[in-house]
This record gives structure tokens, C-alpha cells and sequence, in this order.
């Protein structure tokens, strides 16, 4: 297998100039490649048409199996545990995964496609990308990121409007925010609404991601940001961040036994919130990416005019809040039989016009991760999208802050055993007080981190 030499090229309307990737013309090898399923089919389309373009350039093939992500998820972790691995695998928001294989050196290292682009790249979504080698012993990227998510308020303005409110009258501090839904909930119910709830809130303990990414921002509102810092050490001693954890705890589970969150909450999963907002079983809730709205854009009316998108209000402090991001893209296990198109299929993808033409294509349910696209290309804060805008100021124009997977794969750990959801159990079911349930969670939490070591 041979490769062209690089040349410049001027990425379109992107306004970059940026290296080509070296394509592989002569041998036509193929990769396997792993990737998870679109929440919305156009998502599934545009990948097919990367990969299609992708070997019509290079000669090379790509074998491709697309599953849910669940399902992928669980391929992945038996595939690096056996070793029997694909050449490639591309995944929304993996930091479940990765961290833990990177400690182990399950990974390849990808730090020459990243490189290029590190400048360019959102500070999140590097961090977002890098993790720590116990062997190596030293943080690389391992993660060819091309997409970053967010969480915005998915809400049905039309019952807000139903029930009397106007949203335009919502605070903007996070508390009063949430409980400024709770008289929404009274007055649709004194409509004859009478199992509708006010909030969509994922106390679960079930899973995987939708709980611990809600939690994540309550601590955030309440000033435990602090949690885990980027050197990896936990904060459970900072007295600030056990009191943002109680009142988070108190705060949700006191929602929850006032009955304005539907009672199953305790052990959804992450589509059932979905499929509940899509019932219309609460007016609102927090969940990640624009997947809710999209997977109703077929009903015209329900898209268009009654279901509505906003970003993060200020914390409890007044201070604006960070968007909580997820970077997704591609990672190679060690033991991949062909790591060098592996290499080139990630190199191609991360061009920023291949890279946003693909993020178009699935209609816009993930961000670019190179903020001056957004700048460039007028389609991502087009108006006629009445979802589209707020989701990327949130994302992308605004502060945003990775998840603590990246600084310590010890989170990983507490985020699979849903300590947060567990917390929440002990107040409702075990009569637990919110401090007791928090400091029994962060005794976990020491005793998982005291296992990882940096050397």
C-alpha cells in the first residue's frame, strides 16, 4: 500500500486551509468497522455516504456493521476484554469506554490524526478526547473526534401555553427554572390533564448515561463543579462540593416524592425518557442532544410549533452555567488488523467539510467539534430550524465543560454502578436523609478512585 504525498487544499466554505489526508490508492484493504446507529435514520444515511466516498477516494474498502448503541457499547467492551477486536470503532459519546481501555493500553494511539487540528478544536472536546495510559504512562489522544453533543430543555411549549404560562416569564437560575414547571403541572392537571407531569427528571438507577449526565449538571448549578479536577484527584473532603451533592439529591428526590416526576423515573433507561416526552407524559426535560425533537419531525405541527429547545439558565449563583459536552468519533483497539486505513478513514473523516457535510446530513443532531465551522457555515443558526439555534449556542458558542471520564477512568466506575441514581433510591426507598445517602455514595467513590494511580 502506497500513499499519495500531501497537498494543501481550501476546505470550501470552511475558510481552513488544511492538509489532505494521505489516502492509500494501490492495495484496496479493508477495514471492519463498528459504528453505532443514528437516533434518527438520516443520521445512518450520512455515515454510509462518508464511508461510500471515502473508498470511491482511496480504493480501499470499509466493512461496516452499524447497531444500536447499547448494543455496540456491550460489542466493544467483550470485543477489548477478548481481544478478538474490529479495525475500527466509531461511537456518539464513548466515555464509558474509553477511559478504562486507555488506562489498560488497550488503544491505539491517535495523537497523529488529532494533531493537525488541536488549535482548532474546542478546549471540551479536547479534553474530551485525551486519556490517561497506565503503561505509557503519559495522556494521548485516543479518541479521532469529529462531533460533540450537548444537553438542552427539551419542552412542549404548547402545554406551557395550555396550562396558562408563557415561557418568555421562566427564571433564569436552575432551581427556580425546574420548579417554575411544577404550577404548569397543577393547572393541566385542573384541566382534566390528570396524569401529566411537570418534569422528566431521570433519577434512575438504571442507565447508562442519561442519570449521571442530569446529575452532572445539577452539581454544576449548585457549585460542585469541583468534584474531580482535571489532575484526576476527587474532592468528596470539599465541603462546598458535598453541599452541592446534598441539595442536588434533596432537590431531585423532593421533586420526585411531590409527585412531579412520573413514578417509573426510578428505573428508566435512557430512551424511556424519550418515549415519555413523546407521549407527552411531562411537559419537560433535560437530555442530551437534539435526538428528542428530530425523532418527531415528521408531524409538522408538533416540530414546528409546539415543541421548544432552550439552553442552560444561569446556576443557582447567578453565574452562567457550562454546557456539559460528549465528543464522539473513532477509536482503534489494539489488535486491529489494519490500523493504518483505520488511520486514513478517521484522517479523511476529520476534515472539517467532510466532517460538517456528514453532521448536516444527520440533521444536526450532533455539533461539529471546530467551533469556526459553526462561524462559517450559516445552516447551523439558520432560523427555519426553531431547534437548531439554541442547541448549538448552547454546545458551542457558550462555556461548556467535558464530562470527569477524561480526567480519571475511576468515573467511569461510578457512573456503571449509578451512584447518583443509587443516592436518590436511598432517600425515596431506604429513608435515607440526602446527606446520608450522599456520604455513603462518596465512600464509593474514594474507595474506586483509591485504585486508580497515576504513575
Amino acid at each position: 500500500m502506497r500513499n499519495v504525498s500531501r497537498r494543501s487544499a481550501i476546505a470550501g466554505s470552511m475558510g481552513f486551509a488544511i492538509a489532505a489526508p494521505y489516502i492509500a490508492n494501490a492495495a484496496g484493504t479493508t477495514a471492519v468497522v463498528w459504528a453505532g446507529q443514528g437516533f434518527v435514520q438520516e443520521e445512518d444515511v450520512a455515515f454510509r455516504k462518508t464511508v461510500d466516498d471515502y473508498e470511491k477516494l482511496s480504493g480501499n474498502k470499509i466493512e461496516l456493521s452499524i447497531m444500536p448503541f447499547q448494543a455496540l457499547n456491550q460489542k466493544a467492551i467483550a470485543a477489548l476484554t477478548s481481544g478478538d477486536v474490529p479495525d475500527l470503532i466509531f461511537a456518539g459519546a464513548p466515555e464509558t469506554i474509553l477511559p478504562q481501555h486507555a488506562w489498560d493500553d488497550k488503544l491505539v494511539d491517535v495523537s497523529d490524526i488529532v494533531e493537525p487540528y488541536r488549535s482548532r478544536l474546542s478546549e471540551t472536546a479536547l479534553l474530551a478526547s485525551t486519556f490517561y495510559n497506565k503503561v505509557q504512562k503519559r495522556r494521548a489522544f485516543y479518541l479521532a473526534p469529529v462531533k460533540q453533543g450537548c444537553a438542552p430543555f427539551h419542552i412542549w411549549g404548547s402545554l406551557v401555553t395550555k396550562a396558562g404560562f408563557t415561557l418568555a416569564d421562566a427564571p433564569n437560575t436552575w432551581d427556580a427554572f425546574w420548579n417554575f414547571f411544577k404550577p404548569v403541572q397543577t393547572s393541566l392537571r385542573a384541566k382534566g390533564m390528570r396524569k401529566i407531569y411537570g418534569m422528566g427528571l431521570q433519577i434512575t438507577t438504571v442507565g447508562p448515561n442519561d442519570g449521571n449526565n442530569l446529575f452532572q449538571h445539577f452539581m454544576n448549578a449548585n457549585g460542585g463543579a469541583g468534584i474531580v479536577t482535571k489532575d484526576g484527584t476527587l474532592h468528596t473532603d470539599d465541603p462546598k462540593v458535598r453541599e452541592a451533592a446534598i441539595h442536588s439529591v434533596e432537590f431531585m428526590t423532593n421533586a420526585y416524592k411531590e409527585g412531579f416526576v412520573p413514578p417509573e423515573a426510578l428505573s428508566w433507561n435512557d430512551a424511556d425518557d424519550n418515549n415519555a416526552y413523546h407521549e407527552r407524559l411531562f411537559v419537560m426535560d433535560l437530555d442530551g442532544t437534539l435526538s428528542t425533537e428530530l425523532a418527531m419531525m415528521k408531524d409538522k405541527k408538533a416540530y414546528y410549533e409546539e415543541m421548544v429547545v432552550m439552553g442552560l439558565p444561569n446556576g443557582n449563583d447567578g453565574k452562567p452555567m457550562p454546557a456539559v459536552l460528549g465528543a464522539g468519533g473513532g477509536f482503534i483497539p489494539k489488535g486491529a488488523k489494519n490500523v493504518a486505513v483505520a488511520k486514513d478513514f478517521m484522517t479523511y473523516f476529520m476534515q472539517p467539510q467532510v466532517a460538517n457535510e456528514n453532521l448536516k446530513s444527520g440533521l444536526g443532531r450532533w455539533l461539529p467539534v471546530l467551533p469556526q465551522v459553526i462561524k462559517d457555515d450559516p445552516w447551523w443558526m439558520d432560523s427555519s430550524d426553531p431547534h437548531r439555534g439554541p442547541y448549538v449556542k448552547e454546545g458551542v458558542l457558550g462555556p461548556s465543560v467535558p464530562s470527569f471520564n477524561g480526567f480519571n477512568p475511576a468515573w467511569g466506575q461510578v457512573q456503571a454502578e449509578q451512584l447518583w441514581g443509587q443516592c436518590h433510591a436511598d432517600v425515596i426507598k431506604n429513608n435515607m436523609t440526602p446527606a446520608q445517602a450522599v456520604d455513603k455514595a462518596f465512600r464509593r467513590m474514594e474507595a474506586i478512585f483509591a485504585k486508580v494511580v497515576f504513575g
